[in-house]
């Protein structure tokens, strides 16, 4: 199953993967960094195909090789890695032992399938690698159709909102595009749009989220811009009584998304 024993940090492998944290290197190589065994594991649950597992058996736990087997059963190269040059590949200050090179996220708004009655959520703007993937993890946890973002600062595929994520950009279908194409997209697929900003009236418990319905949080920074507070069906807040005037945009998320997930339940 071991093909090649990496040793030094200076090895050229090892300094290819260190590159592969810049967004053009990954986009040029179609190809991204999964690191954790639990985010590989939801990787492999999810169909992905490493390319590559980089391993380094000092980190491993006991018996978490066998999701190495998986992979190798799969066509993945794995790579044994001293602790010295894992160090180097690893994001994580106290890395678990296990890298992986996959095939790029896929982001494509028109292969999107989003079912009759979907809850979508689209993400405006936002900066933050960590906000997405907490983003992520309540979607799949929620049973939420897709997660879009919309004027991407950053990417589907940044090793740290798949870390963010836990894994759950590979369960829980994802796109990027435009603010005018996914508008557009909304309109087309009849899908009732919700934006939150703490100028709203109306409560979200107030809102019907029991039909196609899109909760659109906006950056962190300036939230939603005008344009989608304009093209809303629905503008909602959620209460507040204390001194600041708006929650972090993972946690308003994930908010709104229970609501929705009460009234959907209670509706049956």
């Amino acid at each position: 199953m071991i093909g090649v024993e990496i040793t030094s940090p200076a090895n050229p492998r090892i300094k290819q993967l260190v590159t592969l944290r810049r967004r053009r290197v990954r986009d040029e190589a179609g190809v991204t960094l999964v690191e954790g065994y639990e985010e590989l594991e939801l990787a492999l649950a999810g169909g992905i195909k490493p390319r590559q597992i980089f391993l380094c058996p000092e980190f491993i736990e006991t018996g978490q090789l066998r999701l190495a087997e998986r992979a190798a059963e799969r066509g993945a190269e794995v790579i044994h890695v001293s602790p010295a040059a894992f160090r180097k590949i690893a994001y994580r200050e106290s890395p678990d032992g296990w890298l992986a090179v996959v095939p790029a996220v896929s982001a494509d708004l028109g292969g999107l399938d989003v079912g009759a009655n979907p809850l979508v959520v689209i993400c405006q703007g936002v900066e933050k690698p960590g906000n997405l993937g907490a983003i992520l993890r309540t979607a799949d946890a929620a049973g939420v159709a897709a997660v879009i973002a919309t004027d991407p600062v950053t990417d589907w595929g940044n090793p740290n909102v798949i870390r963010a994520s836990k894994g759950t950009v590979f369960s829980v279908p994802v796109a990027a595009s435009t603010s005018d194409l996914v508008l557009a997209w909304l309109t087309g697929h009849s899908i009732k749009l919700v934006a939150t900003t703490p100028a709203a009236d109306r409560l979200l418990t107030e809102a019907d989220f029991s039909g196609p319905t899109a909760i659109a949080v906006g950056s962190e920074k300036y939230g939603l811009p005008d344009e989608w507070l304009a093209r809303a069906d629905v503008l909602v807040r959620i209460p507040m009584f204390g001194r600041a005037d708006s929650l972090n945009v993972a946690t308003a998320a994930a908010i709104v998304c229970y609501e929705a997930v009460r009234q959907r339940h209670s509706s049956g």
